[in-house]
């Protein structure tokens, strides 16, 4: 039976408040509403007031009261609409959350999972459609995961839920209404990297929602003769280079695929990894594809022009092979 990504992540959510009576909800239209993407439909009716909340429109505050309920002892899932909007809640996140084990010599822990949408594609424009993960995975103290397929979508949540520290999770949202043939869902890894596709001539390494994307050009390169490998990074803090290095020391090439912005990004850092620790097994310089540096426009073919695509990517790992195999 097909599962969507929405309703593994609803899943994920409901599971947890029935399994642990410290799991709580809340956030801008997750109760009465149903979630912004409809993530949580009918947990208001089941879980009660108490336990899903809609909270006011202050991100610092309510991101606050998810921290002070984390070091209370509860197991607080604080949702924030859209990744820019958690920009009002940097402050929380950055100096307080990521910071406090450190700063109480391990006294405290704060064991909060902040869930937020994230990516562009659905034409919402400039304040609602950037990918700032990587602004994230540079904050030592917090994990930063980025599920891609509906396995993940319930099972790091699941999992993220049983951290003693902060997780951040990244659910692009031109995955919600994607869906797959699950047997059964259970508990993910939060640590390793994942290898989606086995290959022998090029490393495709990217993560959430440009996923899709990149199997399909690694697809379109098979039939051109072109063997990738396709890595699925997961966790973007701590990011697992043992996997993606080992991947790109086999097939020698490597094309990242990032829907952040170009400059200071996560693909920068990815490409500084496997230069200082893999440089003498490339056979071509590491090429990147990432989003043109503008803000996302709401015109959908300019939309899709500033997005990594299918045929980016697919030219990205030709030009690695002189446009040829």
């Amino acid at each position: 039976m097909k599962t969507s990504y929405r309703t593994a992540v609803h899943d994920a959510i409901a599971d947890a408040l029935r399994d642990d009576p410290r799991v709580l909800l809340m956030g801008e239209d997750v109760a009465r509403y149903g979630g912004t993407y409809a993530v949580s439909k009918g947990l208001l009716e089941e879980f009660g007031p108490d336990r899903v909340r809609d909270t006011p429109l202050s991100e610092l505050g309510f991101v606050g009261i998810g921290i002070g309920a984390a070091l209370g002892g509860l197991r607080p899932i604080v949702e924030i609409m859209t990744v820019n909007f958690s920009l009002l809640a940097l402050d929380q996140i950055v100096n307080t959350a990521a910071a406090l084990r450190h700063m109480s010599g391990g006294q405290f822990s704060v064991p909060l999972v902040v869930r937020m949408a994230t990516g562009a594609g659905r034409q919402l424009a400039a304040q609602h459609s950037h990918s700032l993960e990587g602004w994230y995975a540079h904050i030592p103290g917090i994990k930063v995961v980025a599920p891609a397929t509906v396995e993940d979508a319930y099972g790091m949540l699941s999992t993220a839920l049983q951290d003693p520290d902060p997780v951040i999770m990244f659910e692009h949202v031109q995955l919600y209404n994607t869906s797959a043939d699950v047997a059964e869902l259970g508990a993910q890894d939060i640590s390793r990297a994942a290898i989606r596709r086995q290959g022998s001539d090029v490393s495709l390494i990217t993560y959430g929602g440009s996923l899709p994307k990149v199997l399909d050009a690694a697809d379109q390169l098979a039939l051109a003769g072109i063997d990738c490998e396709v890595i699925d990074l997961r966790v973007l803090r701590p990011l697992d280079t043992e996997t993606f290095v080992g991947s790109v020391r086999k097939t020698h090439r490597a094309v990242i695929v990032d829907e952040g912005w170009r400059t200071g990004s996560l693909a920068a850092e990815i490409s500084t990894q496997i230069t200082e620790q893999a440089f003498f097994d490339l056979d071509a310089p590491v090429a990147r594809v990432c989003s043109a540096e503008v803000p996302i426009p709401y015109a959908r073919h300019l939309e899709q022009a500033a997005l990594p695509q299918r045929d980016t990517i697919v030219a990205a790992a030709q030009g690695l092979f002189g446009g040829q195999p």
